[in-house]
């Protein structure tokens, strides 16, 4: 169970609750459009909003109280002036909170306690000791965490923001009250909002800051420390620690990301990390100027130097190199200067290792479907193959696609997607040739729905040049939705049978990478059910995979909130019995997750510590029990069997898309600019669900603060177990299962953030009343049965700091649900009259309303559920 820590409340409350209501008061006087009395004018609406919505009032009659009661605006264009002062203010707020959280990270966590390398250190050594003297424990020479950082939609403050966050942070800590004034003012003038849409390469950039600032610096501390406490149980040589990367590689749905894209972007990464050492080696020279040593880091120095500055370099860097000339001069500083220094040596060592010249692996990623268009392209324009291609057994098709040879230097395809398909497979060979094979090395096929998924990459591959005997790519199937993941063991044995595919995997090592992915799991079949698809997937896969040999590795597409698989993540990796492979964790860090967990050093290092512990522990540890035991994985079969039926019913209300696309800011999610990519797949006017991009979907529910995703269908599914008689084996459960109590705490977290009043208008419309109550009443069924389960009488009791901290954040951000609420029920009112001029720009500036006002709820969400 979660400890309750009342030091870290205390430290909390005291660290991030009293200094926000003290640096709040600042806000009052910054430069607001001139206007003194907007933050006293926001304090009042906060107070009519909790007032009001006590009363059961809807938005409308809270904003009309308001500016009848507390100003003088009569007009629309004066109210709606104000309105944006709000959102503005609220911005800030938020940032401001942000800031003291991660300045007050390390005072509320404690940084060597449980989850740490530390603490690991110590249960190694204790489990060696009972041993005997022999060494009985297990040798991690190949375990590893890799983080891949994607560029998903959901949320990016501009690079000048992140940077004042970041100065903002050190001035709190240090109660550099003047400094703290300074940048709260800075961050008044500072536009958020972002007039275009982010490229796929501005999206690169600004994960490039985050790697710069923290990744950098955090990765380093932890191989260094790893290296030299965990020496017995680790191997040095391979780093534990590796950063994936996805802007300018992901092209799934992205038409921005083009062949060019990827090459910038790769480029970027690998000037980017070079500067990183240079200014490292720079700081290194300062100390090391002792006899030989001076002269050999001035050598490294002048390499870095010319690569870094020198326009048209001739790119003749090796990581390898670089790390021989640090060990040699290291091997100098022990022999003859009694190892002073060495440690930063050390450092440099580890960072060159986890970081070689690409800084971060960049995967391409595509959807099976261009594939399969491209091959019917082929088919009609090359005539590579017979005219019944489609209508041949897989068997055939597997056959034909695993013996193409390359495309004529000539030929030219007619659709621009299918000619950058082709030119990205020879653009990852140019990257290997720059930076290194691990620079980008993995292809990652979306809507994977069979074993010709996979081969029309294999084939694609060979088109575009490659040989099989040197094709140094990891093809990685991603399944999604329920019936992918059903299927996904099938498709893999097939593809394990084929003579061809077999080989290459041979030639990686027997290593095959899987992605699973939550977010369209989650969308197509409600929180239990993907969870528990995902468990059982992976479970089949793994015992499959021994079968015939291979080292499965689960790269899981866990998002930030816990409705597409984040939370406590670290949980779920503790929670792995032996019947799912943990030779690698791997996962998606996305949107606000990377500004949360991963926004400062300390946060990082942390949260990677949390991940690397749960990982090795088990590793090292060889857990010879299962997950879960049957009679339990069977219990959780039914419950998410219940859920699912519960969560369908709901999904296929006739009313379920219009009600999200009219009472949430869906529709405008794709003006917020975000994220480069669109927010649903295809090009039709009329809204689907099956085209709704998952990361929308998900985003609307929480900016409507109903998070259907995160627990829907869970309190039926309790209710009925307990009908059943299956109340007390549900408690055991909850007692004994990491996995199954680690579900349902995110399943808190989600419900937590949920605030009915907010929407209860609805409850009597006339087209969204059913579902409306159709939500709330399974909020609140599911709201009891957790209560039971866990024997509290809170959302969150077990995690008194972040349930403060939610409860704070959600405070923040009320009134600027409310006026979200109002601008929606404004344009919706007004949708009748498609009138021109006045009419027409008053409705305008309520879209925008509806817009902007995203962005605080998005960002104060943190991973927003």
């Amino acid at each position: 169970m979660p400890s309750m820590d009342p030091a870290a409340l205390q430290q909390f409350k005291s660290e991030v609750a009293l200094k926000f209501q003290l640096y709040n008061s600042l806000f009052t006087s910054l430069p607001f459009h001139r206007i003194e009395k907007t933050g006293i004018l926001l304090s009042m609406l906060l107070n009519v909003c909790e007032e009001g919505y006590k009363k059961k009032k809807s938005p409308v009659q809270i904003m009309d109280e308001f500016f009848s009661m507390h100003t003088t605006y009569r007009n629309e264009q004066e109210q709606t002036d104000l309105l944006f002062r709000f959102v503005q203010y609220v911005e800030r707020q938020v940032v401001l909170f942000d800031a003291l959280e991660d300045a007050a990270f390390s005072k509320v966590n404690d940084l060597s306690g449980p989850g740490s390398l530390k603490q690991l250190k110590g249960i190694l050594e204790r489990t060696d000791a009972i041993a005997d003297g022999h060494d009985h424990t297990k040798h991690a020479d190949q375990f590893s965490v890799k983080l891949v950082l994607t560029a998903h939609p959901t949320q990016f403050y501009p690079g000048s923001v992140l940077g004042i966050i970041n100065d903002l942070s050190k001035a709190l800590q240090e109660n550099n009250t003047t400094l703290v004034n300074t940048y709260l003012q800075q961050l008044g003038k500072t536009p958020f909002f972002k007039k275009q849409k982010p490229t796929p390469f501005d999206e690169a950039m600004s994960l490039i800051w985050y790697l710069d600032n923290v990744f950098y610096p955090a990765v380093g501390r932890i191989l260094t420390y790893a290296a030299n406490e965990l020496q017995p149980w680790i191997n040095a040589d391979q780093p534990m620690l590796q950063l994936g990367f996805w802007p300018g590689g992901d092209r799934d749905g992205n038409p921005f990301v083009t062949v060019d894209t990827t090459l910038q972007v790769a480029a970027t990464l690998r000037s980017s990390i070079v500067k990183s050492y240079y200014m490292d080696v720079r700081r290194l020279k300062r100390r090391l100027t002792f006899k030989e040593t001076d002269q050999l880091i001035a050598q490294l120095e002048k390499q870095l130097y010319n690569e870094v500055f020198s326009e048209g370099a001739q790119l003749e860097l090796t990581a390898d190199g670089m790390i021989q000339q640090l060990k040699q001069i290291r091997d100098t500083l022990v022999y003859q200067h009694n190892g002073l220094f060495a440690n930063l040596v050390d450092n440099l060592i580890q960072k060159m290792h986890a970081f070689g010249l690409y800084y971060a692996s960049l995967d391409v990623r595509q959807d099976s479907s261009v594939h399969v268009s491209l091959f019917r392209s082929l088919q009609q324009y090359f005539k590579l193959f017979p005219a019944d291609y489609d209508q041949l057994e897989e068997g055939q098709r597997l056959e034909l696609l695993s013996r193409l040879s390359p495309l004529p230097a000539e030929a030219k395809l007619q659709e621009p997607l299918h000619e950058d398909a082709l030119n990205s497979v020879k653009a990852i060979a140019t990257i290997q040739q720059q930076n290194g094979e691990r620079g980008c090395h993995r292809y990652i096929i979306s809507q994977c729905n069979s074993a010709s998924s996979v081969m029309e990459v294999y084939g694609l591959f060979l088109l575009g040049g490659w040989k099989p005997e040197s094709m140094s790519i990891d093809i990685v199937p991603l399944f999604e939705t329920i019936d992918d993941l059903k299927s996904a063991g099938e498709i893999m044995e097939k593809l394990y049978r084929l003579p061809v595919y077999r080989e290459h995997l041979q030639r990686r090592k027997n290593r095959q990478t899987i992605m699973l992915g939550f977010s369209d799991g989650t969308k197509d079949g409600g929180y239990l059910m993907a969870n528990y698809s995902i468990l059982k997937a992976k479970q089949s896969l793994t015992s499959l995979s021994e079968k015939y040999g291979i080292d499965v590795l689960f790269f899981d597409g866990r998002g930030g909130p816990p409705a597409r698989g984040g939370g406590k993540t670290q949980k779920f990796y503790a929670s792995m019995g032996n019947d799912v492979s943990g030779k690698e964790i791997q996962l998606t860090i996305q949107g606000q997750t990377i500004s949360s967990n991963f926004g400062t050093i300390d946060a990082a290092q942390f949260n990677m510590e949390q991940l690397l512990n749960a990982g090795l522990s088990s590793y090292l540890r060889e857990k010879d029990e299962p997950t879960m035991e049957p009679e339990e994985q069977e219990l959780l079969s039914r419950l998410a069997a219940d859920g699912f039926k519960s969560y369908v019913s709901l999904k296929e209300h006739p009313e379920f898309v219009n009600y999200l696309a009219n009472a949430s800011p869906l529709r405008f999610y794709a003006e917020t600019n975000i994220g480069s990519r669109p927010a649903k797949r295809g090009s039709a006017t009329r809204l689907s669900l099956k085209d709704l991009r998952a990361i929308p979907f998900v985003g609307a529910w929480s900016q409507l603060k109903q998070n259907v995703t995160g627990y829907y269908g869970v309190g039926t599914a309790l209710q009925l177990a307990e009908q059943r008689g299956q109340w007390k084996q549900v408690k055991d459960l909850y007692q004994h299962s990491l996995f199954f109590r680690t579900l349902i705490d995110n399943c808190e977290m989600a419900m937590l953030k949920c605030h009915f009043p907010l929407t209860s208008h609805l409850a009597d419309h006339p087209a969204f009343g059913e579902i409306w109550h159709m939500i709330y009443s399974e909020y609140e069924l599911t709201r009891k049965y957790l209560f039971q389960l866990s024997g509290k009488t809170e959302l969150m009791a077990d995690y008194p700091v972040e349930q403060l901290s939610v409860q704070m954040r959600e405070r923040i951000v009320l009134p600027l649900t409310t006026i979200q609420q109002y601008a929606i029920s404004k344009v919706r009112e007004m949708e009748g009259a498609n009138g021109q001029g006045p009419a027409a720009a008053i409705r305008a500036t309520y879209e925008k309303l509806v817009m902007r006002s995203s962005f605080g709820i998005i960002n104060a969400g943190r991973n927003s559920a």
